[in-house]
């Protein structure tokens, strides 16, 4: 039977694209039909111009459609954004390059210790790992593979799922341009553990107005987010619960405890924000430690749905309008992955 698994952006729910796992022999024509519909719709919008696609995206997922020439809301300006990236965004958002520069702003110490970026994933590379590690793809959103005892898997699965996400276009699924500039790579990371032995919280620190040096800061923490109840919740800089949401995830039962660490979480983020208008800095914080995640420029592409919507508006105006024009090349080394 041919299944579908959809690729999410990270730690915030939105558009998804299909993922086609090879046909078994058990699969029937009317699903060979819906295959070839969905391939032919697909093939269609991909024809559609960038501006024109990523309206009809804006309006299926938010229900209004956006306007790109004067943007006031959150979406509007990172969609008009994904349209015109800086040109930095490629090498910052690129999972492996980003490395070297979060090194430099905030210490080698916080960065997850690489085991493996191999130009080919091969019988020798796997058997040098580990027997925790995870799997990671550089060039887009939720391709992580978490192994937990390598005993238990094999190198054909995992290189088979390598390969395909090697294949995946990932500026095909909301056109953020910069996402055509990074060449795709698998690499292999540290497994995170928390003391518990969980894999801890994704911090999500949406930072506004970094240049200035006091940026409005609010955080989404993603907890459970390789188990069943995975939960986002959203807390301001002060780790005031707030009564919103972001994308599809619900919020917990109850607020978690504040971090022993938030004033070194902010800092963190402050840090890894100074160089930017807008900017979404990930972290993890297991047992008073700091580790980086990523650096988002464009979450959820500009088409991420608010609860309630006028959070949407609320945000739109802590972007600021230098965020929208184009910007000198800040002084970022050439980097290369270790």
């Amino acid at each position: 039977m041919t299944t579908t698994n959809s690729v999410q952006f990270p730690g915030e729910s939105g558009p998804s694209v299909p993922q086609q796992k090879a046909p078994s022999s058990t699969s029937t024509a009317p699903l060979r039909r819906q295959s070839t519909v969905r391939k032919i719709k697909e093939a269609a919008k991909s024809l559609l111009p960038a501006p024109l696609f990523l309206s009809l995206l804006h309006h299926k997922e938010i229900g209004r459609y956006p306007s790109l020439l004067r943007p006031t809301t959150f979406n509007e300006k990172i969609l008009r954004k994904s349209l015109r990236p800086d040109p930095w965004f490629a090498e910052l958002t690129d999972k492996l390059t980003v490395r070297k520069y979060v090194a430099r702003v905030l210490g080698e110490e916080h960065v997850i210790p690489l085991l493996a970026a191999p130009d080919t994933f091969s019988k020798e590379v796997f058997d040098a790992l580990p027997n925790s590690f995870v799997m990671k793809a550089n060039h887009g959103s939720s391709y992580v593979e978490v192994v937990r005892d390598k005993s238990t898997r094999s190198f054909e699965e995992l290189r088979e799922l390598a390969d395909h996400w090697l294949t995946l276009d990932f500026y095909k699924i909301a056109r953020e341009k910069h996402y055509r500039q990074i060449e795709p790579r698998v690499f292999f990371e540290h497994l995170l553990l928390d003391k518990s032995g969980q894999i801890p919280a994704d911090y999500k620190l949406h930072c506004f107005g970094g240049r200035s040096g006091r940026p409005t800061i609010y955080i989404l923490v993603i907890s459970d987010r390789f188990g069943s109840n995975t939960r986002g919740d959203i807390y301001d800089a002060n780790w005031n619960h707030l009564d919103m949401a972001i994308g599809a995830y619900k919020p917990s039962a109850e607020p978690s405890p504040r971090p022993e660490n938030l004033e070194a979480i902010r800092d963190a983020a402050t840090r890894l924000c100074s160089d930017f208008d807008y900017v979404r800095v990930d972290l993890y914080a297991p047992d008073n430690q700091i580790y980086f995640g990523e650096l988002t420029f464009t979450p959820g592409a500009g088409v991420l749905p608010f609860t309630p919507d006028k959070v949407d508006y609320e945000w739109g105006k802590l972007v600021p309008d230098a965020f929208l024009s184009a910007r000198p090349p800040l002084p970022i080394p050439a980097t290369q992955a270790a």
